[in-house]
């Protein structure tokens, strides 16, 4: 999945780090997650097309849709929809009162692919605060539509 950061961009929305290609030492620890972070691929067929994470904050009450990334050789074909709507299922399950995702604010494609899943700006003060400290400024979004069937997801415990 690493390969699938295109730029330098990309590296730095996923890991918050200006590198590319996609620094050596993070695709040998990538996988080294806290108990609260669950990893999700989706696939068609046997073919791995997307990858998102799950984050579950107990102390804010909330979980965050975090790492979404698609294969490039798939976007612009409503894989990245998909795998929000997958990601939403578990998200949704873990019963927590809020789910919230940031995003590029340039990122069109998958801005479009938050909003076609019930996704809403957060109110600009918020946005703002939630943006200090932050490695790069993102848009935040938070969840406020319906759960959708989900598609083919895999745990990390199962890929």
């Amino acid at each position: 999945m690493a390969s699938w950061a295109v730029d330098a961009k990309e590296v730095a929305l996923l890991s918050g780090r200006v590198e590319y290609p996609f620094p050596p030492e993070l695709r040998t620890n990538w996988r080294t997650a806290d108990a609260d972070i669950h990893s999700y691929l989706l696939f068609d067929g046997e073919r791995p097309v997307g990858y998102g994470e799950v984050w579950l904050d107990d102390v804010e009450d909330e979980v965050e849709l975090a790492r979404i990334i698609v294969d490039p050789e798939v976007r612009g074909r409503g894989v990245g929809a998909e795998l929000v709507r997958a990601l939403l299922g578990p998200a949704l399950d873990a019963g927590y009162a809020e789910v919230f995702l940031r995003v590029g604010p340039e990122n069109a494609a998958a801005i479009r692919a938050y909003h076609q899943n019930g996704f809403v700006d957060v109110p600009a003060g918020l946005m703002e605060e939630w943006n200090g400290g932050q490695p790069v400024p993102y848009r935040w979004m938070r969840y406020g539509g319906e759960q959708v069937d989900t598609g083919e997801l895999r745990g990390r415990e199962n890929y």
